[in-house]
């Protein structure tokens, strides 16, 4: 977690921002989390944080590349650590409730993925960086 947080604090302040004791409360709840969290969510695993600047510096760190946002079309969006802090994975999406599951596919599924996305890309002349995946759809929850 030293490593999460080196690099944490080394992107925020090349975007000329410190890494604040809130910033890392918040970096923290994230990496512990087995999913993306709502900001409600991120309060309730550190009762704290204060909802007002949990919002500015969650807005802060995915501008330094350090949180992803995922909009569910739901209430609220989910945050969790940029794919490049963790490991890459996609999403399962529920319109219902809008919970988001992180999922990781085996790796011939990626490897086809891949290939396919790089096939479309090249066609149009576009250079990938990364792709994500959300599968929409209903929870066993809400089912």
């Amino acid at each position: 977690m030293d490593d999460l947080h080196a690099t944490a604090a080394q992107r925020l302040g090349a975007a000329d921002l410190r890494y604040t004791t809130s910033r890392r409360r918040v970096v923290t709840v994230l990496a512990d989390a087995e999913r993306p969290l709502t900001i409600p969510e991120i309060l309730a695993a550190d009762p704290g944080l204060a909802q007002s600047s949990t919002y500015r510096n969650l807005a802060e760190l995915i501008g330094a590349r350090v949180v992803h946002r995922i909009v569910s079309g739901e209430e609220f969006s989910h945050y969790e650590l940029a794919e490049d802090l963790t490991a890459h994975h996609h999403h399962l999406v529920c319109t219902r409730c809008g919970r988001v599951e992180d999922f990781t596919p085996s790796e011939r599924l990626e490897a086809d993925l891949h290939h396919s996305l790089a096939q479309v890309a090249d066609a149009a002349g576009f250079e990938v960086e990364l792709h994500r995946l959300d599968l929409v759809g209903t929870c066993a929850g809400c089912r």
